[in-house]
Parts: structure tokens; sequence; C-alpha cells
């Protein structure tokens, strides 16, 4: 079975995904942000767009999501998503990390299994304004509006929280549940 690549994009906890992975006995491999598409295409079955500093830095992330592969965009992962896609991305109001509580309004493939109201650790320095056509609201809070999306008939997903990281409730779920669907794709 082919592995799962995280697209590092410069972010500190671009690691603690990989390894959150490799702890749940998943394969996978930590891959540069500027690797061809086609090797992206031809040696892996699910892509996790990393965070990182800027959307400027996200080297050659917009072309992976024109692969058919199943697609989990974390923090900047989920801003590359929704510009991509027509959606808007603006500064959020609150800054830097720090843990909320997120609602989870559709308990879709990728939240499956989790409770109403979980709390997550988040950047907000930037986010979602506008969620792209054909995708739906998956989770907000009361500082983010948009803190999840999901295109099901694409199996693209995008978080703005951290499950790799201790502070998020059973971070490992989400990971658990993207590695399901890229099994099934």
């Amino acid at each position: 079975m082919l592995p799962i690549c995280v697209v590092n994009n410069y972010g500190q906890f671009n690691h603690l995904i990989h390894r959150a992975l490799r702890d749940l006995d998943i394969e996978v491999a930590l891959v540069p942000n500027t690797t061809p598409k086609e090797e992206i295409a031809a040696g892996y079955r699910g892509i996790i767009l990393g965070g990182g500093p800027s959307i400027e830095r996200a080297g050659t992330c917009t072309e992976y999501l024109d692969l058919g592969l199943p697609v989990l965009g974390i923090c900047l992962g989920l801003h590359i998503i929704a510009k991509k896609f027509g959606g808007d991305v603006h500064p959020g109001k609150s800054g830097g990390y720090g843990s909320i509580e997120v609602s989870i309004s559709h308990h879709d493939d990728i939240l499956a299994g989790y409770p109403e109201k979980i709390p997550v650790w988040a950047s907000h320095a930037d986010e979602v304004s506008r969620i792209p056509e054909g995708f739906t609201l998956l989770a907000s809070s009361g500082i983010c509006e948009v803190e999840a999306i999901a295109c099901p008939q694409k199996k693209i997903y995008g978080l703005q929280w951290h499950p790799e990281v201790s502070h998020t409730l059973d971070g490992k779920k989400v990971y658990e549940n993207f590695n399901a669907i890229c099994n099934d794709w």
C-alpha cells in the first residue's frame, strides 16, 4: 500500500503531523512543498497539506489539489484549499496560537466519532472568510466562523486547528479517519 505524504510548508508542527501518523502505524512520508506533482501522484495515496508561515511560501501545493487524491489541509493547508477553489482568506482578529472550543455541525467522515464540542489548539492569524462553492462548513467557534470545511465528492478536507498537538482532544481520530478515507478511495 502506498504511503500518505505530509507536505512540509515550513510550519512548526509538520514534523508532529508526520510523527502522529507514524505512531498510528500509518505509512507516511514528509516531503518538501516543491515536490513535483507527478511524484506525488505516482507515490502516494493521500496528501496532508501541513501548516506554515504564509501562503506565499506554499510552493506547488495548489497543483496537488488537481491530482484526484484525498487531501487534508491543516491551518495553512486549509487556506490553500479555500483559495484554490474560490474561497477567501483574511487576517484573523484573534491572532496567534491558543486553545479554543470548536462546535462541530457536520460529523462527516473526517470528523466521525467526535462529540459536538471539542477543545482544540489553533492559530487564527489567518482564517477562511468565505467557503468555496461546493464545500460544506463542518465546524466553527466563537472566534472563527470557519474552523473546518469539506468537499466530500472530491475527498478534500480542511481544518483550522492542529489535531497533532496534545492540546487538541483526541486529535489522532482525524488522522485515523483520513487514513480510512484514503484506503477507501
